[in-house]
């Protein structure tokens, strides 16, 4: 058994920030909300989604909540929510950061005589206050670790409570992550709140620890628990343990009566002679069931895990059980159109999928603990997980910030220690940068990551450490991750490979997360890689101070490139073609899969949008999304880049390249029906591994269409598109025209698009103008989505904008641009 001072190390009891005055259980509690809800003697859980209203902005206090009728209106909301579904990426004013107010009532019918009543908040932004009534029963700071509030004794007072939370965003230079962080920081119950009920005497705690000593021995297996005894309970306990693995096949049972324990218990050990090892190619996953029943009732925890080894080499690759891996990897954001952070669970796993799909075998969760089902979608598809403490951008600053640091590491690893996924714990990201802070000091940034490092180890010795970006702290932990932006924010993208040999020799163990490049979907290039005539090579491959920004310093592509598909698609094809020839390299992770929001890019595309995704905000795949799936996935596939691209240019005759991605052995193109040849893959000639054709087009419409084989299976694509050979001056005139319409419960959904024509009414390929959509009359904008065609402020791409709009009568919309002049559109003018 684990003394009391051994337990608190383990921080799986560590008190919340400000916790008021219930018990606050800080720790895994998986079981709590997902036990068996089908009879008495398991844990109880009611997900508390409907029924609840929201009002943004200040109260008086607690008692206004349940008496403003006369001066507050609230909203009707379902669970979860973000107070920044809509405004995140809204272009012409910041988000909201402030106070939400939610209220609802709880229904309590809690099956045991003597159990417990809980509240369990799977995530709230950024703090969270608790109210039972008029009476605080909990405050919570950080925007992304799991608390629950015990609420027994006010539940026992009445069947029908009063709940309210109150959530809090606003700026706070104590709290983590930082506000000059690279992202929104949402606010709003934004995951799950769970009512549950558990008996007397249950488990708060289940941790599942595997010992592989090497690959093909036996797995040593030991199981522990925290128990959760709130009224010191004396009575003997019966602890009855099973462990099946995928199949339902019973591997162990136990079971014995023990008096309850205080700390961390050992409950049992044993030994897996010949294990199924958990992979990315197969994610075996065993459950550990675990009943703990007493005279109050029994509790079932289930918990999942997997057993796997892992080994960093020296200066070398990634091993997992024994065999080298190339860690292919992306990143995430909880973050989506029209939900922001509250995203729904079929989202969620729709996301997971296809990252899957691309052939990702590696995430990096940015840059917060993330959501249960997100780690729950890793571990079953097979994706390793690196996830970080939301120490972002933050320096460090007084004890209050030290503490929440602290305790956001222990939480996370508390609440996530059994995902078999997970294979580094991030203690911090770009810690270097110029903060809130007066300076930049290393000495107490060196400190604070050697103790978390410590700290990491201590309650976890079974996994790695890593950071990002702290290039003065890279020695400190297992893992370290230097800057490396090739091609996009220092040098070209010909560049990376030194750079990657030079980096790889300043650290024991190297990886390679963030890289990539902004795309404005929809926007194309003839001629993507005219920028790099104008960028300095030599001089470092590295973002530095204000590199983000449209303005000063050198030449670099992410001021001056076009921020076309075509040039992304160039970059990323770049990079995964290096990567396989490298035997040492661990691996990488491409910054970032979806795009997402932040305060800080007003100036791009799509404004306040980071766009380096590759797929959009409400996961329409962009060109490069096949890049990867060609190099990263096994099935087979064949892609012609150019779906989103429905005009060429060029000169009459003049040969244009067609690529091709796939990971076929041979692909065969046909322009307007004729072929064009037979083409080899070679992942080394670039682009597309060989799969270019030079050839003409025909004025006016063509089609393309490619078939390629991968042993015995075929696969097939075909587009279509106009090829434009007159030339054109400069925009001068707008034109919005109607191209979709359906009707949608009772509303006509119709899409416009608005082009940009030069003085003899050429439209402009290359037109860049940032256009404004305005509506007037009965109808709404389908705006602030965050995407390509969801935002009413956007640049144009090739000459063209799109957006939609929900029609109920009579309505005008507007589309203007400065120097043009404005144009309107009224769709039930031409409505048939």
């Amino acid at each position: 058994m684990y003394s009391r001072r051994q337990f608190l190390k383990t921080g799986t009891t560590a008190a919340a920030i400000s916790i008021l005055p219930c018990n606050l259980l800080h720790a895994s509690i998986a079981t709590l909300a997902s036990g068996s809800t089908g009879s008495l003697d398991g844990a109880q859980s009611q997900r508390l989604s409907n029924g609840w209203e929201y009002l943004e902005g200040t109260m008086g206090g607690p008692w206004e909540v349940w008496h403003s009728k006369e001066t507050a209106v609230w909203q009707s909301i379902t669970m979860p929510h973000c107070f920044n579904a809509y405004d995140a990426c809204d272009p012409d004013r910041p988000y909201y950061q402030g106070n939400g107010w939610y209220r609802t009532h709880v229904s309590i019918a809690n099956p045991y005589k003597t159990g417990r009543t809980l509240l369990h908040f799977e995530g709230a932004g950024q703090t969270a206050a608790v109210y039972i009534g008029e009476k605080l029963v909990g405050k919570h700071v950080g925007g992304y670790d799991e608390f629950v509030v015990d609420i027994t004794d006010l539940a026992a007072t009445s069947s029908d409570i009063p709940l309210a939370v109150l959530c809090d965003n606003s700026r706070d230079l104590n709290r983590i992550p930082s506000d000059l962080s690279d992202f929104s920081l949402y606010g709003g119950l934004y995951r799950h709140v769970n009512l549950v009920y558990v008996p007397a005497v249950s488990l708060e705690t289940v941790h599942v620890r595997s010992e592989l000593a090497a690959p093909g021995s036996p797995a040593k297996i030991s199981v522990l628990g925290w128990l959760y005894n709130p009224t010191d309970s004396n009575d003997p306990l019966e602890v009855t343990i099973e462990v099946v693995d995928a199949k339902g096949t019973s591997l162990y049972h136990s079971q014995e009566k023990i008096a309850p324990w205080k700390d961390a218990k050992e409950l049992t050990n044993f030994t897996v002679k010949t294990p199924e090892l958990w992979s990315p190619s197969s994610p075996h996953l065993y459950q550990c069931n675990i009943t703990v029943g007493g005279q109050g009732g029994s509790y079932v925890a289930k918990e999942t895990f997997g057993i796997r080894h892992t080994e960093f080499v020296e200066h070398g690759p990634f091993k997992l059980n024994g065999e080298r891996l190339l860690l292919r990897g992306t990143h995430r954001h909880e973050d989506h159109a029209g939900y922001a952070a509250a995203m729904p669970d079929d989202l969620i796993d729709q996301e997971m999928q296809l990252m899957k799909d691309m052939g990702v075998n590696f995430i990096r969760l940015a840059h917060y603990q993330q959501s249960r089902r997100v780690l729950s979608n890793c571990d079953r598809l097979g994706i390793l997980v690196w996830e970080e403490v939301p120490w972002c951008r933050g320096g460090v600053g007084n004890d209050v910030f030290k503490d929440m640091t602290r305790d956001k590491l222990r939480t996370m690893i508390a609440q996530h220690y059994n995902h078999p996924s997970i294979l580094l714990w991030g203690l911090g990201n770009e810690d270097d940068w110029p903060t809130e802070y007066p300076e930049v000091n290393q000495q107490e940034i060196r400190a604070l990551f050697q103790e978390l490092n410590s700290l990491a180890h201590e309650l976890d010795p079974s996994r790695f450490t890593t950071i990002r970006r702290c290039d003065f702290a890279r020695d400190i932990t297992d893992v370290y991750s230097p800057s490396i932006w090739a091609g996009w924010y220092r040098g070209e993208y010909t560049e990376y490979q030194k750079t990657l040999e030079t980096e790889r020799e300043r650290v024991n163990h190297f990886f390679h997360a963030e890289w990539g490049a902004d795309s404005h979907a929809r926007r194309h290039s003839e001629d993507p890689d005219k920028v790099l005539a104008k960028i300095t090579t030599g001089t470092g491959t590295d973002e530095r101070g204000m590199d983000y920004l449209m303005t000063g310093g050198q030449s670099r592509v992410s001021k001056d490139g076009d921020w076309s598909e075509t040039y992304a698609c160039n970059l990323f094809d770049w990079y995964l073609k290096t990567q396989e020839t490298l035997p040492w390299l661990t691996g990488s992770a491409q910054w970032i899969f979806k795009d997402f929001t932040t305060p800080l890019r007003i100036e791009n595309p799509v404004p306040r949008i980071n766009q380096k995704g590759v797929i959009e905000r409400d996961m329409t795949k962009k060109e490069s999304y096949f890049v990867f799936q060609s190099y990263w996935s096994d099935a087979p596939m064949v892609h012609l880049y150019g779906h989103s691209w429905p005009i060429r240019w060029g000169d009459e005759g003049e040969l244009k390249m067609v690529k091709v991605y796939s990971n076929c052995d041979s692909a065969e193109l046909f322009v307007n029906g004729k072929s064009v040849g037979v083409k080899h893959r070679n992942s080394q000639d670039f682009p597309a591994a060989g799969l270019r054709w030079m050839t003409p087009f025909v004025h006016g419409k063509n089609n393309l269409k490619v078939i390629a084989t991968k042993g015995k299976v075929t696969v097939k694509d075909e587009i279509e598109f106009d090829y434009q050979t007159e030339k054109w001056g400069p925009p001068a005139k707008l034109a919005l025209s109607e191209i979709g319409r359906k009707t949608i419960d009772g509303k006509e959904l119709i899409t416009v698009e608005g082009r940009v024509y030069d003085a003899n009414g050429v439209l402009c390929l290359n037109a860049r103008n940032l256009v404004h959509f305005s509506l007037a009359g009965d109808g709404t904008l389908i705006d602030n989505c965050g995407t390509s065609t969801g935002s009413r402020v956007v640049q144009m791409y090739n000459g063209r904008a799109q957006i939609s709009l929900n029609s109920t009568g009579n309505v005008t919309i507007g589309i203007s641009s400065q120097g043009v002049e404005t144009v309107f559109y009224n769709p039930n003018m031409t409505k048939k």
